[in-house]
């Protein structure tokens, strides 16, 4: 069956490629070109070195199960690596509560990026990094880079199963950690800004710390 290229638009950028998703199409159409350019037109790009995607799906109204089904069948190339997936979404989009999953292994040289907040089932390796405008949850061990508020959200927080990354990033806030932290008692914490420095604290305190910041604030 032959499937018409309208609805998926692959555009090369300096470091990788942006997969441009027609958002005026039925969803299943679209899903449908996206796998047939990558199983039939497109296999040129499928081999060789990773590749860096951000995938952007328009004004489309989107829910995380639908973006599931765009990583899954992205995921299924093997140098392709998600960097982003972004929509744009009408007033009230996005409930700011709301986890975006995604699993894996990251890499030395690796770079995985998303709009919201993630939970990562997985470890980040030593040169591997992920970057997040909200929160970042690596249920796993984050031995590498994180970034979390890269927009300026200094309320962001970075959590981990076994947190012992090279560095770590909260808004503008940055922090080298100490070699004795590989040493501590293994147990997930979190990382979080107080009074524009870096804290650490047991992943049971999270709820206490964040009232403490809304007290602050006045909230």
């Amino acid at each position: 069956m032959t499937v018409k290229s309208k609805h998926v638009r692959i555009k090369g950028i300096k470091d990788g490629l942006v997969f441009l998703l027609d958002d005026k199409c039925p969803f299943e159409d679209l899903l449908s070109e996206l796998r047939y350019k990558l199983e039939h037109s497109h296999q040129n790009i499928l081999t060789g070195p990773i590749v860096h995607v951000d995938v952007k799906l328009g004004s489309r109204p989107v829910t995380e199960e639908d973006k599931e089904a765009v990583l899954e069948i992205l995921k299924g190339q093997g140098n392709l690596l998600i960097r982003s997936i972004d929509a744009v979404v009408e007033s009230a989009q996005a409930d700011q509560d709301v986890l975006f999953i995604m699993s894996g292994i990251i890499r030395s040289g690796q770079v995985v990026h998303h709009v919201g907040n993630l939970l990562y089932l997985g470890d980040v390796n030593p040169g591997g990094t992920v970057t997040c405008t909200g929160d970042i949850y690596v249920l796993g061990a984050l031995r590498g880079v994180a970034h979390a508020g890269v927009d300026g959200n200094q309320e962001a927080i970075i959590a981990a199963s076994l947190l012992t990354p090279t560095q770590l990033r909260i808004a503008d806030c940055i922090s080298r950690p100490p070699d004795e932290w590989g040493a501590r008692e293994s147990s997930m914490e979190f990382a979080y800004l107080s009074s524009g420095a870096m804290q650490i604290d047991k992943i049971h305190n999270i709820v206490k710390v964040r009232q403490g910041l809304n007290v602050f604030k006045g909230v």
